[in-house]
């Protein structure tokens, strides 16, 4: 038996949300990209003069209705902001690549959980060596477009775990997520607007000499998050909600 489920999208009490990269501001005339463009025309079948919403990082989320379809592209018009930029917490996620489905999964909910910047890091036991950067925006952009923040993460190029650790900002704290450690202390960083970094490592670990070159970092921070082994994406996605949380 087989069951369709059919999703309706209510357009008087909804407005689809789009992450635009250019400038905003009322008054503005532009066009939407070409997936853009087949989403609303063609997925949710928006009309000319319906209503949506357009929001980037530096100019806040603004009410825009579109003007007219083409081919290939859809023309909107801004006309007023809804929600300024907001105020965020300075929370990065470092992590050795992955597998694509977890890593996709990873990406998604902890852009959800306010994950302001991505730092893909090579270790000694990482599998994955490569990140696809362009499909990894794709999944930040939509996250942040479906989960109604008006930021989206910023994902740096792969660096080895080395050049991470010396490069990271002396007054920032790295939170590293270390089964063998039995700190779940973070009152000392909670008041800080430094930045704070999860450090994940690969499915296989960190290497001895890893873990040890890490902890003897004075801007690290163990700490346990549950005394089961996680899963990479696990420990990503239950770090991110505490420190989400406790910020």
């Amino acid at each position: 038996k087989i069951i369709f489920k059919i999703v309706l999208f209510d357009r008087m009490n909804s407005k689809v949300r789009l992450y635009f990269s250019d400038k905003l501001a009322s008054g503005t005339v532009s066009k939407l990209s070409v997936n853009q463009s087949h989403y609303v025309r063609n997925v949710i079948r928006l009309n000319q003069g319906d209503k949506i919403s357009i929001f980037n990082s530096s100019n806040g989320e603004w009410d825009a209705v579109i003007l007219s379809h083409g081919k290939e592209f859809t023309e909107f018009k801004v006309e007023k902001q809804s929600r300024p930029q907001e105020e965020e917490n300075n929370l990065w996620l470092a992590f050795s690549p992955i597998k694509k489905i977890p890593q996709d999964l990873m990406l998604q909910k902890t852009t959800e959980l306010g994950i302001k910047k991505f730092i893909p890091v090579l270790c000694e036991r990482s599998v994955v060596r490569e990140i696809n950067i362009e499909r990894a925006n794709k999944i930040v952009i939509e996250a942040s477009e479906q989960s109604n923040r008006i930021s989206v993460p910023e994902i740096l190029k792969t660096q080895s775990l080395i050049a991470f650790l010396k490069n990271f900002p002396e007054n920032g704290h790295i939170i590293f997520c270390d089964i063998n450690s039995d700190s779940r202390n973070l009152k000392k960083i909670l008041s800080d607007k430094k930045p704070i970094c999860i450090l994940v490592g690969p499915e296989g670990d960190f290497s001895e000499k890893e873990r040890q070159f890490i902890v003897e970092q004075k801007k690290t921070i163990p700490l346990l998050l549950a005394k089961n082994i996680l899963r990479a994406e696990t420990a990503a996605i239950a770090a991110a909600t505490i420190l989400s949380f406790q910020l």
